[in-house]
């Protein structure tokens, strides 16, 4: 916490204003709006899940669908495709970000168009802070005039040629989940291009509720929004947002610095013009077996780190779903370690992290 959040929280408790709605919530949508860009409009909700479940529906997807989604990322950003009955297909990473593959996405819209199946969305996600492919994936989507949705939920902060992330798509989604780089406990916001797309957003998360002095709903609603209190947190987050960036990056920084002459371990450098918030200081080894020989020396000396995710189209749950695939998110998967990254790190920790490192690593 920075510190002023309490200062936000009292204020509600103080005017009694503890429901979904209130000046918290709505000074903090001001304030997301204000830091991203003022052209884009705001809806504070209850999770980052809940803002890609409303863009896919504000994006049109209905029950037997199919929705484009990036393989290597967390759950929440395909779970939400399922809930609506649509049929998510992924696609693979490139090299240089991590993320979606710009030509392989356009393969992929290539072959669905061929087989009578137009994706009706795109969900691209920027993993670990660092920017997705966007000005590539933003003319591939106009071209084929499917709505895309960019899944910025470790990515608040991050740029590309100073342009926020999370206001390149149609939508954009942010989490103030407890292990985001600035927390609500839990949380998240939808980033939309027009008032009207908001206030729909907002419909829909207030269970759908018509104009109408009794209850009354015309449309299937949810119970999504982000709490006058919660909100009150998130205020005072924003106020220390450019800190937590600083101090995740010297995290990264460090890291780097000290294991870069290692030939052994490898680290994901920022494209031209790109800015990642380095969310998570990640590191890839030669193997499987490196890596874990690395993790649970680590996990030996109390000292947490974990794999980076197992890409969607290798999970139990997604196994029937079509998948373009150039086996380099597998190959990250396997080789990939996410290090301790708070932005409470004291130095003897990142020293101590290091330290082990080094001496666990195994020789070529």
């Amino acid at each position: 916490m920075g510190g002023t959040e309490q200062k936000y929280v009292q204020e509600a408790f103080d005017t009694n204003w503890v429901a979904p709605l209130g000046p918290n919530v709505n000074e903090f949508e001001n304030s997301i709006q204000h830091y991203l860009s003022d052209q884009n409009h705001v809806a504070a909700l209850s999770s980052g899940t809940a803002a890609i479940h409303l863009a896919l529906i504000l994006a049109g997807v209905q029950e037997r669908d199919e929705v484009l989604c990036q393989s290597f990322t967390f759950s929440a950003s395909a779970n939400p495709i399922a809930y609506l009955g649509a049929t998510p297909v992924f696609v693979d990473s490139e090299k240089e970000t991590w993320n979606m593959c710009p030509e392989l996405l356009e393969e992929a819209i290539k072959d669905r168009i061929l087989k009578g199946k137009k994706p009706k969305a795109i969900v691209v996600v920027h993993l670990y802070g660092m920017p997705a492919k966007m000005l590539a994936i933003q003319e591939i989507a106009r071209n084929y005039e499917i709505m895309l949705i960019e899944d910025a939920a470790e990515a608040i902060g991050s740029t590309i040629d100073s342009e926020k992330c999370g206001t390149f798509g149609d939508f954009g989604v942010l989490s103030f989940n407890g292990n985001k780089i600035i927390t609500t406990s839990g949380g998240g916001a939808l980033v939309c291009r027009t008032e009207e797309k908001k206030q729909q957003a907002i419909h829909l998360a207030t269970q759908a509720r018509d104009a109408a002095p009794h209850y009354q709903h015309s449309k299937i609603g949810y119970n999504y929004r982000m709490s006058n209190i919660v909100a009150g947190i998130g205020r005072g987050q924003m106020e220390v947002l450019d800190l937590r960036v600083k101090q995740r990056r010297a995290n990264y920084d460090f890291y780097h610095h000290e294991l870069k002459s290692l030939p052994e371990i490898t680290f994901l450098k920022e494209p031209e013009n790109y800015f990642s918030n380095r969310w998570l200081s990640c590191m890839l080894l030669p193997s499987y077996e490196a890596r874990e020989q690395v993790r649970l020396a680590l996990l030996q000396e109390n000292i947490e780190s974990r794999p980076l995710w197992k890409p969607m189209h290798l999970q139990p749950v997604f196994k029937s779903c079509e998948a373009y695939i150039n086996h380099i998110s597998e190959d990250l998967f396997e080789r990939g370690l996410c290090l301790p990254s708070g932005s409470n790190l004291e130095k003897e920790d990142v020293v101590r992290v290091v330290s082990n490192i080094k001496m666990n690593l195994p020789k070529r």
